[in-house]
């Protein structure tokens, strides 16, 4: 079982839901980056998502496309998130996902990258714009080195196709809680409840819900539902804010140590 898994499993045999934080690397740089994760694990974060920044970011929001064009021009390239990655591994064990676009993996090469990612300490990689189908390519690659490749399914996946990917899920399925960009409108927890309801039936793995979850109260009303509530936009918007500021730290522990109680 891959460190995901575990982590996620054990939380749910305690009948514990896992917080699970989306930052993107090296905004506003990768320094700052790394101080803002182990503060994120620190207020009890179970699992890190680190966005790797993209020129086009098609699944994003404007503040996660901020982010990524604010981490491009600081320099950050798929090689420094990998070094962000090792630096975070000497002090935690929480389970790190790499988000993302196939163009940098790819351009990377498919084979140094899954061997890189391994070494550095990823767990696993999620890739909005790789269909599962179309991964045949990758996927053998990081199942090798004991990368789990995260599916994404939505609202608009259709019924068969939605059970048969759930069947086959690697760590965690990742439900988007609405169709549209990152952080685009609140969350229909009705509509949310059935989809996850049925996936947790075909489902070997916990099931996480994202994409549009930001205050306390829409992450606990997610949490009584999915076995991990994933926030992103209202934490990057966060530190956009307080970004260069003193107090850019204590916010987010103060943010995430609200979300976490909620959940």
């Amino acid at each position: 079982m891959s460190r995901i898994f575990q982590t996620l499993d054990a939380l749910r045999q305690r009948g514990q839901k896992a917080l699970v934080t989306f930052v993107t690397a090296g905004d506003p740089d990768l320094a700052t980056s790394e101080q803002i994760v182990h503060t994120l694990i620190e207020a009890g974060v179970d699992l890190i998502e680190l966005g790797v920044p993209f020129s086009d970011p098609m699944a994003d929001g404007p503040t996660i496309q901020l982010a990524s064009e604010r981490a491009l021009k600081a320099g950050t390239t798929l090689r420094g998130v990998l070094s962000l990655v090792a630096n975070i591994r000497q002090k935690s064990n929480v389970p790190i996902v790499l988000m993302g676009y196939y163009n940098p993996v790819f351009s990377y090469g498919l084979e140094a990258f899954s061997r890189d990612a391994a070494t550095a300490g990823v767990d696993g990689l999620l890739l909005v714009d790789l269909p599962p189908e179309e991964a045949d390519e990758l996927h053998p690659l990081l199942r090798a080195v004991g990368i789990d490749l995260i599916t994404l399914l939505a609202p608009t996946t259709e019924g068969a196709r939605a059970a048969r990917l759930a069947a086959s899920g690697e760590g965690f399925l990742y439900y988007v809680s609405m169709t549209g960009v990152t952080g685009s409108q609140q969350v229909d927890v009705g509509a949310i409840a059935v989809a996850v309801k049925e996936l947790k039936a075909s489902s070997p793995v916990p099931v996480a819900v994202g994409f549009g979850v930001s205050t306390p109260e829409e992450a606990h009303a997610v949490a009584e539902i999915a076995d991990a509530v994933v926030v992103g936009s209202a934490l990057v918007r966060l530190i956009a804010e307080h970004s260069g500021s003193s107090g850019l730290l204590d916010e987010v522990r103060r943010y995430v140590l609200q979300l976490k109680a909620a959940i």
